[in-house]
């Protein structure tokens, strides 16, 4: 670009996962933008505000799941959305961004391009799981759709809609052979014992599905101790709320939790070190999934909800599976356990199976490599060239 004027950019993004993936965007655009000034601002996390993101509100009050959790947050979000469209409308961006958050974003979007500003969004609603009847609502939403996923582009391509694949951009963060030794060493600062196989837990990003999963997951683990105390077990908390959720549900669970509170280290951030670290993990579905099978690593992947969410959601799924390793690959690689189906003693020894199983892990890191491979595409520089034609369109 040769244009000198400054590039504004309206972003919102839902939860801490999001902040991820959208600070890696962010951080590719303004590059590409050089030297032009890049602003951006709205709803966004710490990982956007270390890209100089101003924060209209933060992600975490976006992080709200199932049908029931979002109607009760509803009167609040519906406030924050009329407000947020108000502002956005008034700066008018260059271009405004929804990274993932559909059922909000797609809806600011819709009202934004009435009002002649450009919309891009990123990472698409996972139609082709359930739900494909929000290409409608998507191609009225959005000038383009960013991709992550390859198989995604033929589904756009059929319904007319404007969209590239651009990869995932924890695909290009995340290196083929991480450094575990190092991982180890930095958790060890943390409180993570050195010595002793390692089990990571990853019970989700959002509130309302780590208090669904959270218990169970911490159960299981008991469940492992139980008949293998070798093992020390790393708890990643996504954010400082979530850290506190889960030290106050480790209280709750009294005197069972002792050998727990013993061999478990709760730490903040610091998912990819534990991911690293690991030999194995207990993952709730959704990034953490990707992100395991990115670090080549065993797991088993795990998600409860309120009932009635469930029931809605099974209705309308056309996939057989819920993990995203799974979904890639178009195969049961690792195991899932959905719903009641999700209790301790299937879990944890389906764990402590992973864990053990050499000839498994081998050709577990063959199939993830692939998948690496196949998703490390640049996305934040190709993500960057495509924002910059639609806001100088």
């Amino acid at each position: 670009m040769t244009d000198a004027r400054p590039l504004s950019l309206g972003m919102v993004v839902g939860e801490s996962s999001g902040d991820l993936l959208a600070s890696a965007l962010l951080q590719g655009l303004g590059h590409r933008a050089a030297p032009q000034v890049l602003k951006s601002f709205g709803i966004g996390g710490p990982r956007l505000a270390e890209q100089g993101f101003q924060s209209w509100w933060p992600a975490e009050s976006l992080a709200v799941n199932g049908y029931l959790e979002v109607l009760q947050a509803y009167p609040r979000l519906w406030r924050m959305r009329r407000e947020l469209i108000r502002r956005m409308s008034s700066v008018h961006p260059d271009v405004f961004l929804g990274v993932d958050a559909p059922d909000f974003n797609l809806g600011v979007e819709s009202a934004l391009r009435r009002e002649g500003i450009r919309t891009v969004h990123f990472v698409s609603p996972s139609i082709w799981a359930w739900r494909r009847e929000r290409l409608d609502r998507i191609r009225a939403a959005v000038d383009h759709m960013l991709l992550v996923f390859p198989f995604e582009q033929s589904i756009y391509e059929s319904a007319g809609i404007p969209a590239t694949y651009v990869g995932h951009p924890l695909a290009d963060q995340i290196p083929i052979e991480p450094d575990r030794h190092s991982a180890r060493t930095r958790l060890a600062a943390s409180g993570v014992p050195t010595k002793g196989p390692l089990i990571a837990l990853l019970p989700g990003s959002r509130g309302g599905e780590v208090r669904h999963i959270g218990p169970v997951f911490l159960e299981t683990a008991i469940w492992i101790l139980e008949r293998r105390p070798e093992f020390q077990i790393v708890l990643p908390a996504a954010t400082p709320s979530l850290h506190r959720v889960l030290q106050q549900t480790l209280l709750g669970m009294g005197r069972r939790a002792e050998s727990l509170r013993e061999r478990l280290t709760l730490v903040q951030g610091q998912s990819h070190d534990a991911l690293a670290a690991s030999g194995v993990a207990l993952v709730a579905s959704g990034t953490a999934s990707l992100e395991a099978a990115l670090f080549g690593l065993p797991m088993v992947i795990a998600y409860r909800m309120h009932p009635l969410n469930y029931r809605i959601m099974r209705r309308m799924a056309y996939l057989p599976w819920i993990g995203l390793p799974n979904i890639l690959a178009n195969e049961s690689l690792v195991p899932e356990f959905v719903q009641d189906a999700a209790v301790p003693a299937a879990m944890g020894q389906s764990v402590i199976d992973q864990h053990d199983d050499d000839v498994g892990r081998i050709r577990l890191r063959e199939r993830f490599a692939a998948i690496h491979a196949s998703l490390a595409q640049g996305c934040a520089q190709r993500s960057a060239e495509v924002l910059l034609t639609v806001a100088r369109r």
